[in-house]
């Protein structure tokens, strides 16, 4: 029997030649990523050396922290949040990136996230990595073990196949298609495994709208997600590579739990409806037409990458946000931000009435203007549970990029096509 591109992985991370889903075993990850948040890296700092009486790391390149949260206020707590930070990841000797961007985003530019690597982070959203071809999977509560021990023992999951085709219409992406996945099989469907992406329209689709796609895998019960690596996962990493890596496809004989099927061509804008992004809560945007929002994010480690800042600049060009809406803008990273800025795309979205905000993760839950009492708003964010983004009063809905910029221009949920007929 063959092997899953993740099998294949966590076998090259326990040391031994193949491993099947079901074993439990030791692996060690080429990464420990983590970004400063109160309660988490702090205290795992002071456990390591405390508790465990860790005072030197014999690989402290292999631990990687950002500061992307809690940067826009510029207060006193803000700093002692982020000096903590400092004055450990100093104390150890690890690689520290501050207020680069939205860590899951910058990762990849900085060469971590690399075909056929193993990385680990608190964060579940770290399987964005699958993009590449790597397999990144959010442990919370064990990563302290990998911190401590320099491994981590777990089982191995198995494997849901997507096979897909296609190309998607104007005015739709890979976030309309996570959700119609999640509507499709159940925020379970994919419970303890990896979602493997694979066929033409896997390898046509761009490495934004594969990192938009992997990066949402939790909320189908997913561990995480991987695309066969291929030319175009190659050509990013041999650009921002730090150190070799062997991509890893599966086997033709590779056992899988369930394969899936999906023509992108036949994919419609999606909308979350408030509460999470469970299967029952998924509409078409035809059927919510009408739904005033006025308040509307496009960013978000999903979302916010040059392709869904074009997305957002081909339906604001030539057209005003609605008055009584605001919306706000945040590109993924610093790179993404000059890159938008010197495609001219953040000038037709400032004169189309939008307001960019440096990258960050704070608007994404509720620190950067948090939304009021009764406002509705239509985000690309990655979760919609009640006082996500502020108050537990407001109502969250969830789209592509494409969709969000249309019902800012609309004053309502519409979809980019009926945007683009008015």
């Amino acid at each position: 029997m063959g092997s899953t591109i993740t099998e294949k992985i966590l076998a090259r991370a326990a040391g031994t030649d193949a491993v099947q889903a079901g074993d439990n075993l030791p692996a060690r990850p080429d990464y420990m990523i983590a970004y400063d948040f109160p309660g988490y890296t702090d205290v795992m700092f002071r456990q390591m050396h405390d508790d465990f009486g860790i005072r030197t790391l014999s690989d402290p390149e292999r631990y990687v922290i950002f500061i992307d949260h809690m940067l826009t206020k510029g207060n006193e707590k803000e700093q002692e949040v982020h000096q903590v930070t400092r004055d450990w990841c100093d104390f150890y000797g690890i690689e520290l990136h501050e207020a680069r961007g939205i860590g899951h985003q910058v990762m990849a530019e900085l060469g971590y996230a690399l075909p056929g690597t193993f990385l680990i982070h608190f964060d579940g959203h770290i399987s964005g990595a699958g993009a590449f071809g790597a397999l990144g999977w959010g442990v919370r509560r064990d990563l302290l073990e990998a911190w401590v021990s320099g491994q981590i023992f777990l089982d191995v999951p198995a494997t849901t196949r997507f096979e897909l085709d296609g190309e998607f219409a104007p005015g739709v992406d890979s976030r309309d298609l996570v959700h119609r996945i999640i509507a499709d099989h159940g925020a379970d469907g994919c419970a303890h495994q990896v979602m493997e992406y694979a066929g033409p329209g896997a390898r046509a689709m761009s490495i934004d709208r594969r990192q938009g796609l992997c990066g949402m895998a939790m909320f189908t019960g997913a561990v995480s997600a991987v695309f066969e690596p291929d030319e175009k996962a190659l050509a990013y990493a041999n650009r921002v590579a730090r150190k070799e890596f062997t991509p890893l496809l599966p086997d033709a004989d590779a056992e899988y739990t369930a394969v899936h099927h999906y023509d992108l061509s036949t994919i419609t804008p999606q909308v979350v409806l408030p509460g999470s992004a469970r299967s029952a809560h998924t509409r078409s945007a035809a059927e919510l037409t009408g739904t005033p929002v006025t308040k509307a994010f496009i960013g978000s480690c999903a979302s916010g990458r040059i392709e869904d800042i074009r997305a957002a600049a081909l339906v604001l060009d030539g057209r005003t946000v609605a008055s009584g809406v605001e919306l706000n803008v945040v590109p993924t990273s610093d790179a993404v931000h000059r890159q938008a800025e010197d495609e001219g795309l953040l000038d037709v979205l400032r004169k189309a009435g939008a307001q960019i905000a440096r990258s960050s993760c704070d608007f994404c839950f509720g620190y950067q203007k948090p939304l009021q009492p009764d406002e509705n708003c239509i985000s690309t964010g990655v979760l919609n549970i009640s006082g996500r983004m502020g108050s537990t009063a407001a109502n969250i809905y969830m789209g592509s990029a494409y969709t969000v910029a249309a019902s800012a221009v609309a004053g309502t949920i519409t979809a980019a096509e009926e945007v683009s007929r008015s």
